[in-house]
């Protein structure tokens, strides 16, 4: 499970599981990633329910 952050100047993977952490990194700066990384930790929930939805609808 993971989850793609797109910025201005790049874009980044963060898995999911087995918990939250930086897989790539495309040109976003430090601190574009430590906001994104704080983003997914808050709404981490949310996520993961949004991922379980697209990927039971699509088989």
């Amino acid at each position: 499970m993971h989850v793609h952050v797109k910025g201005p100047d790049g874009e980044a993977k963060f898995w999911i599981e087995p918990s939250i952490e930086l897989a790539q990194n495309y040109g976003l700066t430090d601190r574009q990633v430590k906001a994104a990384l704080k983003l997914i930790q808050e709404h981490e929930d949310e996520i993961r329910q949004a991922w379980a939805a697209h990927f039971s609808g699509s088989k």
